[in-house]
């Protein structure tokens, strides 16, 4: 579903020539429709840098913003919108479980956003990647103690949308206003990047109209929103909302393959929106857009669907001998009330599909989940889930479970 109309910058005379060059992004969404609602209208929005104003300072933070506004204004209106849906399975036993109140302690006058991305290390310090005035990314110590902030004013940090721990304890995020993937050491230094930031200076070029989507480059990511690796090192990305793939790179960033293209035929991805790698280096990706999961060897080959969970906005997998996979059927963060009841929870699987139970529902209290966008499983017993619309991370401690069913 094509939304975008036009990306264009207004010169010369003009209602808002006053403000100086003006972006207009006109959207449409023909045919968009939510069940008692009427057709998504035209929308435009105007996007001003004010003239005259030539501190370097003041042109250095014009800059920085810039494509952040123009993704707030893409996110807005040039996304395709999907429904949430209802899970397929059922009979599937609730895994009884409690939420640990304020376990995050933050210290005065700092404050999370968006629960975006949540992540542990091997010592169990905690790390959060937030969309708050800035993106930000907070460690805490195993017992949510406030530790420190890293990369704080990095360039790549625009918006965020994950954060995951390799084995060697390297910290990476991936920031989908930036286009960037960012590998930070234990030290919090910059390690490696993949991926480039798109240049202010260069604007933006509308595509001519019904022209197809130019193929993906290999370093070159369009939304990107995971990360992960195998046992050798080699890196996994998900690429996301505008590539619909998942790339595969080696443990110095070279280039390997990728798999993938939009669709729903099975291979194809409709928003791949997270992904986890188990212990045999295979692939688990979140096809949110699909309402599925699916499973690639190393070389990026389809070997199972999983398609009775419901849209999955986050899964993970845990560590050690027996691996879970985890699976949340998020309560979208449009915050339409028509899913509240039928999407929230979290399914622990098996690493073949099968369904050991599920826990939690939508909402906003305590032991309720609102819009979860990353879990942290490295303790199957023990996870962390970050949550868009709570502003939180709530640590989640599961009790067992009874019976299993099929979720294939």
């Amino acid at each position: 579903m094509a939304c975008l109309r036009a990306i264009r910058q207004l010169r010369g005379p003009s209602p808002f020539a006053a403000f100086g060059p003006v972006i207009v992004i006109d959207c449409a969404r023909p045919g968009t429709t939510v069940p008692g609602q009427a057709e998504a209208p035209s929308s435009r929005l105007l996007l001003m840098r004010r003239a005259g104003d030539e501190h370097p300072m003041r042109r250095t933070q014009h800059a920085r913003a810039l494509p952040a506004l123009i993704a707030a204004g893409l996110l807005a209106c040039g996304s395709p919108s999907w429904a949430q849906t209802q899970a397929k399975a059922t009979g599937v036993p609730d895994i009884p479980f409690e939420s640990v109140p304020n376990f995050l302690k933050l210290p005065p006058n700092l404050y999370l956003g968006e629960g975006i991305g949540v992540a542990t290390n091997s010592k169990g310090h905690v790390f959060v990647y937030t969309r708050s005035g800035d993106t930000r990314l907070f460690e805490f110590d195993r017992n949510g103690a406030f530790v420190r902030e890293i990369g704080q004013g990095l360039y790549g940090f625009e918006f965020a949308h994950a954060v995951r721990v390799d084995a060697a304890d390297n910290i990476w995020a991936v920031d989908e206003g930036t286009n960037m993937v960012i590998k930070f050491g234990p030290d919090g230094r910059v390690a490696m990047v993949l991926g480039r930031r798109p240049e202010a200076v260069e604007g933006l070029v509308a595509a001519p109209p019904n022209a197809p989507a130019p193929a993906p480059e290999p370093y070159v990511f369009n939304r990107p929103t995971d990360v992960g690796w195998d046992a050798a090192g080699n890196i996994f990305v998900t690429d996301g909302y505008g590539n619909s793939r998942v790339v595969k790179f080696d443990k110095n960033g070279r280039f390997v393959k990728e798999a993938g293209s939009r669709g729903s035929a099975r291979g194809q991805l409709n928003l791949p929106h997270t992904m986890a790698v188990d212990a045999a280096g295979n692939v688990y990706v979140g096809d949110r857009g699909n309402v599925r999961v699916q499973v690639f060897d190393n070389d990026l080959n389809v070997k199972a669907i999983y398609d009775t969970v419901g849209n999955p906005w986050a899964v993970c997998i845990s560590p050690g001998p027996h691996q879970y996979l985890f699976v949340s059927n998020s309560l979208p963060d449009n915050g339409l009330a028509q899913y509240r009841d039928i999407t929230g929870e979290i399914y622990k699987l098996e690493l073949d599909g099968t369904i050991v139970g599920k826990f939690g529902k939508g909402g906003k209290r305590l032991g309720e989940f609102s819009t979860v966008h990353e879990i942290d499983c490295r303790n199957p017993d023990e996870l962390l889930v970050s949550e868009i619309t709570a502003w939180r991370v709530q640590k989640i401690l599961l009790k067992p479970a009874l019976a299993t069913v099929s979720g294939k």
